[in-house]
């Protein structure tokens, strides 16, 4: 990834199609957009919970709650006598789903969509490495199925994109390690986001040829060339 590719996406927000939620999630959703972009800074007061529930037209409850969601996510703090703060970056739970739609649909920074990348060339590699001495004869076929739809139907429809999440699904359980499985999907839904923020006027680059140099190196349970792999494809998209 190049600082020029990023420096463009991260002035691009994605435009999300939004379902209907509750009030305090509309509220902590709104907090959230606000913090993440820079317009609320670390150490930062927020509103008491009377001058903003006046000012949000909302119930106490109702913001009372919100607080508690971005708290949960590490993004404010309540401390008597103070107030609600804003915490600074390295408190979030970037990984959180809801912490990471945030940051992309305000225009995600530069240093952390690096972060995150460099961050994914460092588990990665180790997750297919690991899938590839432990996968069973079940996942490979699992696999092989998945990307031949990959194949059949291109990773710019649907079809293409359901089967390339049930591949790195399938490669994840192949690791037999929960907390891998875990980190693993937390980091699917990253790449899930970082795709639509930067497809925004552009065609998704087909990767079935280095998808199929992993997925033989899984098979094979060639967990060096598997790792080799992993790397090569997370650099190519």
């Amino acid at each position: 990834m190049t600082k020029s590719a990023t420096n463009k996406a991260s002035r691009r927000p994605v435009q999300l199609k939004r379902q209907k939620t509750s009030l305090h999630r509309r509220i902590a959703h709104d907090l959230g957009v606000a913090i993440v972009t820079g317009k609320h800074h670390p150490g930062d007061i927020l509103a008491t919970e009377l001058n903003a529930s006046d000012e949000l037209s909302v119930s106490r409850s109702a913001y009372r709650e919100a607080i508690r969601v971005l708290a949960a996510k590490g993004l404010v703090e309540s401390r008597q006598r103070t107030g609600t703060v804003v915490m600074p970056i390295t408190r979030w739970a970037l990984l959180d789903p809801d912490v990471m739609e945030w940051m992309f649909e305000g225009g995600a920074s530069t240093s952390v969509l690096e972060g995150l990348v460099e961050m994914r060339l460092i588990i990665e590699p180790a997750i297919a490495s690991l899938a590839a001495q432990r996968r069973t004869l079940q996942q490979i076929a699992r696999m092989r199925e998945a990307l031949q739809d990959m194949e059949r139907f291109g990773l710019t429809s649907e079809k293409g994109q359901a089967a390339n999440r049930q591949f790195y699904e399938v490669l994840l359980q192949a690791t037999a390690n929960p907390p891998l499985v875990n980190l693993g999907n937390s980091l699917g839904t990253f790449v899930l986001w970082y795709t639509e923020f930067q497809g925004g006027s552009s065609t998704p680059r087909e990767t079935v040829r280095e998808h199929w140099a992993l997925f033989d190196a899984v098979a094979a349970g060639a967990a060096e060339v598997a790792s080799a792999a992993m790397e090569g494809l997370i650099r190519s998209t």
